[in-house]
């Protein structure tokens, strides 16, 4: 069994992404969430799985949205890259996509030769997926953009991918909308 992984652009492959996001967050379960509220920012890349041939249901199994920005930490001007969007078929989960697809992430921001270190933002029950895979804690504030201005944003815990920069704690400012 072969598994084709895509990295294509964001705002282009959204129409093929969005049913999968829809099944995975439907409305209905995300406005009850803590984060329910928060304004996100667009992919500037996708990761995307199809599930194999052979499988009962064809089409897309995994999504992971990839994220740039010049972000500051302590005050420093830093390009960052960003995981968010990490969705997978219920059908399809235990099977290792997200992680074939968090590792094509990773990849790809690392060929940004920019990017310092790449971040994401989770819920409980997902920490000890991202830290079995490096993911560190950022034990720092994050600040980013909302509707209603610059916020302190705490509605998933903060975690980093070290690239060429460590940071663990201080202040990062996102600069705009989070993932």
């Amino acid at each position: 069994m072969s598994i084709e992984i895509d990295v294509l652009n964001g705002d282009a492959s959204w129409p093929r992404a969005e049913p999968l996001m829809q099944a995975v967050w439907p409305a209905h379960v995300v406005e009850k969430l803590s984060w329910g509220h928060v304004k996100w920012a667009h992919a500037d890349l996708r990761v995307l799985i199809d599930a194999p041939e052979d499988a009962a249901q064809p089409g897309l199994a995994c999504h992971v949205g990839i994220f740039f920005r010049d972000a500051t930490w302590d005050g420093r001007k830093v390009h960052i890259g960003g995981v968010g969007g990490v969705s997978t078929r219920p059908d399809c989960r235990g099977r290792g996509y997200a992680s074939l697809a968090l590792n094509a992430a990773i990849r790809t921001m690392r060929d940004h030769e920019a990017v310092r270190f790449a971040m994401l933002f989770c819920e409980p029950h997902n920490e000890a997926f991202y830290q079995a895979r490096g993911w560190q804690r950022f034990l720092g504030e994050v600040y980013a953009e909302q509707p209603e201005g610059r916020v302190r944003f705490e509605a998933m815990a903060p975690f980093v991918f070290d690239f060429t920069r460590k940071p663990r704690d201080g202040i990062i400012d996102l600069c705009g909308l989070p993932w």
